[in-house]
């Protein structure tokens, strides 16, 4: 598929719109082009591929924030002039349409709805960060583990719940801020409670876990 189309394929029109403004650029898997702390005033819309917001620390542990693919934006945060606040990878080949932000201005001034999509969006990512903050502080990390896995499987045909995406323990582990060994430990006692069931790092939820364990 050509880039245009990709483009044209945005289904947000406001997003389509900032996307048309940019400059296209192609990213390789496991190429981090945000880097928390670094000065930067570039709004990346995503046209194909996926990519990983993350925090880490100075012993390269990490807490993975969000996950984003097509149609979605990441890196609006600089567009205040401050430092980056997050990291941000591609998980695989990914295609990003670059808007500075002289052409973020030039979008707003032409269509001012593109302010009120990009404010929607930053409250809905401060309330995720609000909720994350949240499970940190009030759940433990089973509990942790089940709210992500059930916010992430889909329904399919017959009850069962499938998680699309193809997690490893270690990427679970990122996201709910905990050890792999420790979900290993978890992934294995809601195995043989019948709870999930694993093959090819496919997770499909049998029946609901418990809220405690």
């Amino acid at each position: 598929m050509a880039v245009d189309a990709r483009i044209e394929a945005i289904a947000d029109p406001l997003v389509r719109e900032l996307a048309r403004r940019g400059q296209l650029r192609s990213i390789a898997r496991n190429t981090v082009f945000i880097n928390e702390g670094d000065q930067g005033d570039s709004l990346f819309v995503i046209l194909a591929g996926r990519v990983k917001v993350y925090v880490a620390d100075a012993e390269g542990r990490e807490m993975v924030l969000d996950i984003h693919g097509a149609g979605d934006y990441v890196g609006e945060m600089a567009l205040d002039g401050r430092p980056r606040a997050a990291s941000v990878i591609a998980m695989e080949p990914t295609v990003c349409s670059v808007l500075t932000r002289d052409a973020l201005r030039s979008a707003i001034a032409a269509n001012p709805d593109v302010a009120m999509n990009l404010i929607g969006t930053l409250i809905e990512r401060a309330r995720i960060a609000t909720e994350n903050v949240r499970n940190l502080a009030l759940m433990d990390v089973y509990g942790r583990v089940a709210r992500l896995l059930l916010s992430l499987a889909v329904e399919q045909p017959g009850g069962k719940m499938v998680v699309p995406e193809r997690l490893t323990q270690q990427e679970i582990a990122d996201r709910v801020g905990a050890s792999r060994d420790m979900v290993s430990r978890i992934f294995k006692d809601l195995t043989a409670g019948g709870y999930v069931t694993v093959a090819d790092r496919q997770i499909t939820i049998n029946r609901k876990p418990p809220a405690r364990w």
